[in-house]
């Protein structure tokens, strides 16, 4: 394998190492080592339509009934995590209706749940047996 490719486990196959995919292909293993979270449950760059736009998670973590339960956006290490960052999962999660959503960079991570009254962070990442039952909460 050439110096600048790494294998996604999620693609299955050997991608382009750019600083985004090192955060992303990172963030896999901490879902899958920490937070336990099967591999075949989760899919990156993971193609939907919202209205006429096309967009592209980083992440997605399905539930057991094979609903996305999860939405990872990943950014390069440089790059701050804004309010803008925020409304970009905003805005894919209209089309993907999840209950948890991600944001990093490598460096800093933020996770929001989704409650009565919109989205709140929380202050760990939860493990897969306490999302892999729960769609979104309206």
């Amino acid at each position: 394998m050439n110096e600048g490719q790494v294998w996604d486990p999620l693609r299955k196959k050997t991608v382009i190492l750019t600083p985004e995919e090192k955060v992303r292909q990172w963030f896999i293993g901490i879902l899958h080592d920490e937070a336990k979270v099967p591999m075949h449950m989760m899919m990156s760059e993971v193609a939907f339509r919202f209205g006429r736009k096309e967009y592209r998670a980083d992440i997605v973590v399905y539930g057991r009934c094979a609903k996305p339960v999860m939405a990872v956006e990943c950014k390069r290490p440089e790059v701050e995590l804004t309010r803008e960052v925020m409304e970009q999962i905003l805005r894919y999660n209209m089309a993907l209706g999840v209950r948890y959503l991600v944001i990093t960079n490598g460096i800093r991570t933020f996770v929001c749940e989704k409650g009565d009254d919109g989205y709140g962070f929380v202050d760990r990442m939860p493990a897969y047996e306490e999302i892999a039952g729960s769609g979104v909460k309206r």
